[in-house]
């Protein structure tokens, strides 16, 4: 069965820092681009970070940039989003996807999801 889990998320006050794991069974993660897309309470999901199959290379919406970084643990078969320098705006629940990286930070050709993690920035 293939399946990824989000955990990580949780309560953190502005300023603070929060890592994100997202974890593979049943494939290997390496074969796959990987995303992570957040939905804020009111608002569509969006593409917050993904890293290729390929080369490894990323990419980072323009509100996390800076403080957001996205890597692999191979031998883990899992992925990280480390966020740092928190904003009551990364409010959302944070998803991982992983497939076919088509366009950057979007969602088609994304096959697999995890259910998510809520991370909740407020003090």
């Amino acid at each position: 069965q293939l399946q990824l889990v989000e955990s990580g998320g949780g309560l953190v006050q502005p300023g603070g820092s929060l890592r994100l794991s997202c974890a593979a069974s049943g494939f290997t993660l390496d074969y796959f681009a990987i995303g992570w897309f957040r939905q804020a309470p009111g608002k569509e999901r969006e593409g917050v970070s993904c890293i290729s199959s390929s080369d490894g290379s990323t990419s980072y919406a323009g509100s996390v940039k800076g403080r957001f970084t996205i890597s692999r643990d191979s031998a883990k078969n899992t992925v990280y989003l480390q966020m740092n320098s928190l904003k009551p705006e990364d409010t959302a629940v944070y998803y991982c996807a992983a497939g076919e990286l088509v366009t950057p930070l979007g969602e088609l050709g994304m096959d697999y999801w995890g259910k998510g993690t809520l991370v909740t920035v407020s003090s």
